[in-house]
């Protein structure tokens, strides 16, 4: 019976436990695109909290795919360093580097979260069909040239990506973007080969995980954020997402972060503790694959009970950690488990007493500087 703090390998990467950082847009990127000291301070502090992995927020494939002008972006080899810098970081605090892909479609250029008005578009908005998001700006449909050029653009991202040194590379097909936007029914009405039924909604993100597989070669773990389901009649659901899951997994993808909802503001979502956990266990037990589960996971007793009771592999966090970036270290301290939580030796005074208990030391290549 696997748990929280135990090691979890796919393919040839190792996640020291079960605990993950999920992307968190920060929209402070420069209009290059490019990761800022920003990112660094974001992303490091939340690896030297001890969790296992640590995902770049949602970074686009194309300067016209950001959500914002403030979006991460990897369409060019120009930002590969800026990237570089940030999963290096990553990796010295002893967390596996991730990064999240994918383009906004019909909810790109739009103003930061904090800024609740539509931005006047900075580009010309894409997505499946013409059908606006809300009272945003109504996209223009994408041509089928364009559509069949996604999946080597996806596959040039990613081989970025592994060139900047991140371990771990999930596909955005959740929260209302493009790839989801072809998925769902509600904002997919096309009538050709990329729209209507199951298989031909299900068509573009099939093709962009195989030819990412096979830009990235084997040994790279390849996750596909979802959302599981609509929270709306007539939308995608749960059972979609578990066919969509078997066939990913046949065409390279290794696992399934299993989120919901994003994809039109009519969607009545019933929140509580651990409510997006039925959809990642669905698809656990459906797919048989290795499964991520997020929502209102706060507590280390609850992350500790959705991997030993086989719910999910792994939890990912992002407002927890927001309040708290060492919530793993506090988690290893709860359950028992100091001896596989990490705390670097500069901050032994802080720690001390716990590594009295037992907690060990990370050893090996000092941080490098923040200017390398």
């Amino acid at each position: 019976m696997a748990e929280l703090f135990a090691p979890l390998t796919i393919r040839t990467v190792t996640l020291p436990n079960r605990i993950g950082i999920s992307p968190m847009c920060q929209y402070c990127a420069g209009p290059d695109g490019r990761p800022t000291d920003w990112h660094l301070a974001h992303l490091l502090q939340r690896a030297i909290g001890g969790a296992g992995m640590v995902m770049a927020e949602a970074t686009a494939v194309t300067a016209d795919g950001r959500i914002t002008p403030g979006d991460l972006g990897l369409w060019e080899d120009a930002q590969i360093p800026a990237h570089a810098r940030l999963a290096a970081a990553i990796a010295h605090a002893g967390a596996v580097p991730a990064i999240q892909i994918g383009h906004a479609g019909r909810k790109a250029s739009r103003a930061p979260a904090w800024d609740d008005a539509p931005a006047d578009p900075g580009w010309e908005i894409k997505a499946p069909s013409a059908i606006p998001m809300g009272h945003f700006t109504t996209p223009t449909m994408m041509t089928a040239e364009e559509i069949e050029a996604l999946p080597a653009l996806f596959a040039a991202c990613a081989k970025r990506a592994v060139a900047a040194g991140y371990r771990l590379v999930e596909l955005h097909a959740a929260h209302g973007y493009l790839l989801h936007q072809f998925l769902s029914p509600i904002s997919n009405t096309r009538n050709d080969r990329w729209g209507g039924d199951f298989e031909g909604r299900a068509r573009l993100p099939l093709a962009i995980a195989r030819a990412v597989r096979e830009a990235v070669g084997e040994d790279l773990p390849l996750f596909v954020r979802v959302s599981h389901t609509d929270w709306i009649e007539g939308g995608w659901t749960t059972e979609e997402t578990i066919e969509l899951s078997k066939r990913l997994q046949a065409a390279g993808i290794d696992g399934m972060d299993v989120s919901s909802g994003g994809i039109d503001p009519r969607q009545k979502i019933v929140l509580g503790p651990g409510y997006q956990v039925p959809g990642a266990e669905a698809v656990k037990q459906g797919a048989g694959m290795v499964v991520a589960a997020v929502g209102l996971i706060t507590e280390p007793e609850q992350a500790q009970a959705i991997i030993t009771e086989g719910r999910a592999d792994l939890v990912l966090l992002a407002r927890a950690t927001l309040r708290d970036p060492y919530w793993p270290m506090r988690a290893a301290v709860a359950l028992g488990r100091v001896d596989a939580a990490r705390t670097p030796p500069q901050y032994d005074r802080a720690w001390g007493s716990i590594a009295r208990m037992g907690m060990r030391r990370e050893t090996g290549t000092p941080m490098p500087a923040l200017g390398e």
